[in-house]
């Protein structure tokens, strides 16, 4: 009992001290995380590499994968670039197992005294503290490494009756042997959650010479398909790219294990002799070659499939499009970045106009809501008038009502992201011209942003409506609304007209004129309004309403001129 718990308190400290690297490393660089990832994939050769270093850096695929997937859901990252990244990530990893291999070979326990002794220095001194997490976590990875070395000598596994008797059972040069133990492998990775650790069990029991190398090599492969759980189940709540970047991780891995299987011996007798040649027939024990030539299957194997199948991404990506097929409405409703690339910028110009495009796209998108919320009020009146309202028809409205509130999300996002990205713009040199481009495009977004606002409100006025089971609007209400929003939605229209157009050719006298028509026909509503409570036509709880209703559209047409006034680069109106 007291080896075991050893074996396991070892893999433990191995698992945490990765852990506490991959932490460590992630805090320190921050954002720029995410910088690395976006600005150097805009090829899938240099996304190949970002995904090896980010991954060898941090010492863990699991989190260059599951950050991966996460960017892509936000929109910062395309399907291409993210599967770059992943093909990248699976070669990263196998410095992982590089790392086992020296500690099962060789006693490295002094260095992770050291790492312990400068870690905890560096984070009592708090502004090295992120430092000293990662020596602490070298430490506890290193001292894991030794103390499973020890206790895998102290087992003798080699020696072990009943363990050669397990192994044995099993026929080693069956191709079903091969199939079991890759299925283990996979089930062992999935349930730990940490490839990691299966990799030093497999180096404990193939290096003390109980397991024979191609069991343990079929571990290795299922262990490949294991990891690939945790990108899968991090992309289940994401949108639709993200589920397929996930999916994309696992096509990489199978599609891998499936050409291997058919050259497997020839590819692992491959692997021995490079090995035994670079240690030399009598240099080095026995154990210390089985380590080091399953690392080295590791690296060859990942650095093979990727070799291969960078060349098919765009295969890849229709594949997996084809698997998950897009929502009703996905590409309208999922927040995605359609115009700004996460690339390095070549020039503060071409970031401006990639910026432009995007507030364009977001320009319509509030459009698009508003439209949304005229189709709400007509639901709402249909369902009122009638006298027994359908169960699809509440349906209808309720599933009306939830796209408006998943709009209004989108507009937060877009106005966060364009903001950030122009942020990053405005870091450069840049000339003053550029710079006033720039401050009128955080207008635009901010004023974009309060749109969507309005139309929430909007929506959430006529919810309320609906559900308090209130009278229905008179004709003469419903005709005003529809008056109001059709004003509403004309100077909307003219805004996009700006916004996809050139300012040269458009008369802003179009958009003031049309706010002048909804400011006077707000406050000849709101008189009108006074005069039909007191004739009691409606209550004053309906009249409340309806006003609201009509103020929300004063609003959003002073928003509209605002976004206007910024794109013309006059002043900003009170609001």
């Amino acid at each position: 009992m007291l080896i075991l718990f050893k074996l396991l308190g070892s893999l433990a400290l191995l698992m945490f001290g990765m852990k506490s690297m991959s932490d460590a490393l992630q805090k320190m660089a921050g954002p720029q995380l995410r910088h690395v990832l976006g600005a150097m994939t805009t090829n899938r050769f240099t996304g190949l590499l970002t995904g090896t270093l980010v991954t060898a850096s941090v010492q863990s695929s699991t989190a260059t994968t599951v950050m991966t997937v996460s960017f892509v859901n936000a929109g910062l990252l395309t399907l291409a670039q993210a599967i770059s990244v992943i093909m990248g990530a699976n070669i990263g990893t196998t410095l992982t197992a590089w790392i086992m291999a020296f500690g099962a070979s060789f006693d490295i326990s002094i260095v992770s005294y050291v790492g312990f002794f400068v870690g905890i220095i560096l984070i009592y001194m708090k502004r090295h503290r992120y430092v000293g997490d990662f020596l602490f976590g070298l430490g506890l990875l290193l001292l894991g490494l030794t103390t499973l070395r020890m206790t895998g000598n102290e087992m003798d596994l080699g020696h072990n009756p009943s363990v050669l008797a397990f192994f044995q059972s099993f026929d080693p040069d069956s191709f079903w042997t091969t199939l079991v133990f890759l299925l283990l492998g996979g089930v062992l990775t999935f349930c730990v959650q940490s490839s990691a650790a299966v990799m030093a069990i497999t180096m404990l029991l193939c290096g003390s010479g109980a397991m024979p190398i191609y069991q343990g090599i079929a571990l290795v492969l299922g262990e490949n398909i294991g990891t690939t759980i945790t990108s899968n189940l991090a992309a289940l709540s994401a949108n639709t790219q993200a589920r397929r970047a996930a999916l994309a991780h696992m096509f990489f891995n199978i599609f891998g294990v499936l050409w291997i299987l058919i050259v497997f011996r020839w590819f692992i007798d491959g692997v021995v002799y490079f090995v035994d040649n670079m240690m030399g027939q009598a240099n080095a024990s026995m154990q210390s070659k089985l380590t080091f030539t399953l690392a080295a299957f590791h690296t060859g194997f990942n650095v093979i499939n990727a070799s291969i199948l960078i060349w098919f991404i765009p295969q890849i990506e229709r594949f997996v499009c084809w698997v998950i097929k897009s929502k009703n409405m996905d590409e309208e409703e999922d927040f995605r970045l359609h115009f700004i690339t996460a690339g390095f910028m070549k020039t503060p110009e071409l970031s401006v106009l990639e910026a432009q495009k995007e507030i364009q796209s977001f320009s319509e998108r509030m459009q698009r809501m508003f439209g949304m919320v005229q189709e709400l009020l007509d639901e709402s009146s249909s369902i009122g008038k009638s006298e027994k309202a359908s169960k699809t028809d509440e349906q209808k409205f309720t599933k009306l009502f939830s796209r408006i509130e998943k709009y209004e999300g989108i507009s937060d996002n877009m106005e966060l992201e364009i903001a950030k990205y122009l942020e990053q713009v405005s870091d450069a040199h840049l000339s003053d011209e550029t710079k006033g481009k720039i401050r009128a495009m955080l207008r635009e977004i901010s004023e974009l942003e309060s749109i969507g606002d309005a139309c929430y409100n909007m929506a959430r006025t006529i919810n309320r409506k609906y559900l308090a089971k209130q009278d229905h609007f008179t004709e003469k209400q419903y005709s005003h609304l529809h008056q109001m929003m059709g004003l509403t939605e004309n100077s909307l229209t003219q805004m996009n007209q700006l916004m996809s157009g050139r300012k040269d050719f458009y008369d802003v006298n179009r958009t003031f004129n049309i706010e002048n028509e909804i400011n006077n026909f707000r406050n000849q509503l709101k008189a009108q309004n006074i005069v039909d409570i007191n004739n009691h036509e409606y209550t004053y709880a309906e009249g409340t309403v309806y006003m609201d209703l009509i103020n929300e559209c004063e609003k959003l047409g002073d928003y509209v001129v605002n976004v206007v006034e910024a794109r013309m680069g006059t002043r900003q109106r009170e609001v």
